[in-house]
């Protein structure tokens, strides 16, 4: 039985940015811009038949018949491009507490242990998929769970706490 490792800290928005990019898996972004600029001529041009039709129907003149179906069609475009770009436009990194709450991870032989305020989260060693050390964190990617950065600053500068806890991670993984 081994002493558990443990290492904590609170993230910056930057080490957030990561983790988000990390565990984004978003359906929403550039392919659903590029779908909006496909469908909104589609769109624009469905709203301006529907809108000709219905004025030849009441009996308008073909200018007023012409003139307010392309106003129609315009205005539907713009309206469907701007929801899609609203809808992909992605605010805030994070859930709120990532920078605010302290982050404890503690490496136990029996799993993986991780606290950040009242929220404890244990991983079993055979659901930690991956890790990787990076000029500037550690990260620890969990079958079921959002991925995980340890920022090197939690190590403060002893780089060699630093490798030890990534060695025992390495450790513990490949068990």
């Amino acid at each position: 039985m081994s002493e558990a490792l443990t290492v904590s800290g609170l993230l910056t928005e930057k080490d957030v940015k990561k983790l988000t990019r990390l565990a984004r898996g978003g359906t929403v972004g550039p392919t659903a811009v590029y779908y909006a600029g496909v469908t909104a001529p589609i769109i624009s041009a469905s709203m301006s038949v529907m809108v000709r039709n219905t004025l030849d129907h009441i009996g308008a003149s073909p200018y007023w018949q012409w003139l307010i179906a392309s106003l129609v069609a315009a205005f539907a475009g713009i309206a469907w491009y701007l929801i899609f770009i609203r809808w992909s436009y992605r605010h805030r990194h994070g859930r709120g507490n990532e920078t605010t709450e302290e982050t404890k991870v503690e490496l136990q032989d029996q799993n993986l242990v991780v606290r950040r305020g009242g929220v404890e989260i244990r991983a079993a060693w055979s659901a930690v998929s991956d890790v990787s050390a990076s000029r500037s964190h550690v990260t620890i990617m969990i079958d079921g769970a959002d991925p995980l950065i340890i920022p090197n600053a939690w190590f403060g500068n002893d780089k060699a706490a630093r490798k030890d806890f990534v060695a025992r991670l390495n450790e513990k993984t490949d068990a």
